[in-house]
C-alpha cells in the first residue's frame, strides 16, 4: 500500500493552522510578505530556496524534507540540522543561481576537485 505524501503547500498550510496563525503571522515571524506565504500555499510551482525552507522548517521544529513532501516523520535528523560553514553557504547560494544545466557541470567540476585531492592524499601516506 503507498501512502501519499502532502506537497510544500499542503504541508505550510497543515503546519500553519495546526499552529493556530494565520497567513500574516507567518509572514512577520519570518520577516517575508504576507503574498508570499500565500502564494506557497496556493501552488506547487512557488517553493522557497534553501536559506528560506531551512527558516520555515526551524520556524515548526521540522524537517525540510518534511516540509517538501519527502518524507512523513516531521522530526529533524542530525543530518539535516547540519550547520554549513560561511564557505558552503556561499557556494549553495552560488550554485542556486545557476541553470540545471550549468548545475550538473559544476557538480562534475566538484568530483573532479574530490578525486584530485583524494590522489594527492594516496600519494602522502
Amino acid at each position: 500500500m503507498s501512502v501519499i505524501m502532502m506537497g510544500f503547500k499542503d504541508r505550510l498550510k497543515e503546519l500553519r493552522t495546526k499552529k493556530g496563525i494565520t497567513q500574516e503571522t507567518l509572514a512577520l515571524d519570518l520577516g517575508i510578505p504576507e503574498s508570499t506565504v500565500r502564494r506557497y500555499e496556493s501552488s506547487d510551482e512557488h517553493t522557497p530556496r534553501r536559506e528560506r525552507l531551512e527558516k520555515i522548517a526551524d520556524y515548526f521544529g521540522v524537517s525540510v524534507d518534511y516540509l517538501l513532501g519527502r518524507t512523513n516523520d516531521p522530526s529533524p535528523s542530525e543530518k539535516i540540522n547540519r550547520k554549513f560553514s560561511d564557505i558552503e553557504n556561499l557556494f549553495f547560494y552560488e550554485l542556486d543561481k545557476l541553470s540545471e544545466e550549468d548545475k550538473k557541470k559544476a557538480l562534475e567540476h566538484v568530483r573532479y576537485l574530490r578525486y584530485l585531492a583524494e590522489k594527492e592524499n594516496r600519494t602522502e601516506q
